[in-house]
């Protein structure tokens, strides 16, 4: 009887979504690595890769960078990819899931364009792979409010369709621990939603008196997200959890 426990390397597992993550994989009844700086593994660099790999069945790079920049968000997924990548291969691990975003290869976010970096390194990789693309987490909103300066908070008119950040880590999990599919899933909340209305209900729940001032998205980028261009396909796999019931809960 096989009573291998698998290992799940997690990249960014101290994230919003990593943290679930790690929290997911052990629910799953397997043991996880977190792979942080703080755990003294650098992607950018490749440091510590190697150690953090051995053994592993799975990688989940659940990483990211804050940031407004292409440029920058290019250079991190491209640098944090291919060291992923390769120790991987190095260290014979049987799956690779890249987490990524509903619409990254449609609407041209500064941003994204570093997604689609990393999708491309991830397809043409020699790690066998699954992307899982993810909507916009219900934390968006909340972390949309923490960036603008006071007394203010200036809101997109963007729809996308939010997802609970712990449901598409068990999504995840329970991929890794699938056999490698070589395509891209969607996972998505239960409805469309506009991100101003969001960031005032989450104001409300805060209980700040601070006012959102919606703004509409001009230009390319705004007419590709009017048509959609965030909100997830047929095929998606669609969560329970609505950013109402999410915002309740706490």
């Amino acid at each position: 009887m096989d009573t291998h426990e698998p290992r799940v390397a997690v990249a960014g597992g101290t994230g919003v979504v990593g943290a679930k993550v790690v929290d997911a994989v052990r629910r799953a009844g397997a043991t996880p690595v977190v792979i942080a700086r703080s755990a003294g593994i650098d992607l950018t660099t490749g440091a510590g890769l190697d150690a953090a790999l051995d053994g592993a069945d799975a990688v989940i790079d659940a990483s990211n960078i804050e940031t407004m920049s292409g440029k920058k968000s290019v250079a991190f997924f491209e640098a944090a990819t291919r060291h992923l990548l390769a120790a991987g291969e190095r260290a014979g691990v049987r799956h690779h899931v890249a987490l990524s975003i509903v619409g990254c290869d449609r609407v041209d976010m500064p941003y994204y364009l570093g997604k689609r970096r990393q999708e491309e390194l991830v397809t043409a990789g020699p790690v066998p792979w699954t992307i899982v693309r993810a909507t916009q987490f219900h934390e968006f909103a909340g972390q949309m409010i923490d960036r603008a300066p006071r007394p203010i908070a200036p809101g997109l008119r963007m729809t996308c369709q939010p997802v609970a950040a712990a449901e598409v880590a068990e999504h995840l999990v329970a991929t890794a621990l699938g056999e490698p599919q070589g395509t891209t899933l969607e996972v998505a909340g239960p409805q469309p939603e506009r991100l101003d209305r969001l960031m005032t209900q989450e104001l409300a729940q805060r209980g700040e008196r601070r006012v959102v001032v919606p703004l509409p998205m001009v230009g390319k980028m705004g007419r590709q997200v009017r048509e959609g261009g965030l909100l997830p396909g047929p095929g998606a796999t669609i969560g329970q959890q609505a950013f109402a019931d999410w915002i309740a809960a706490r």
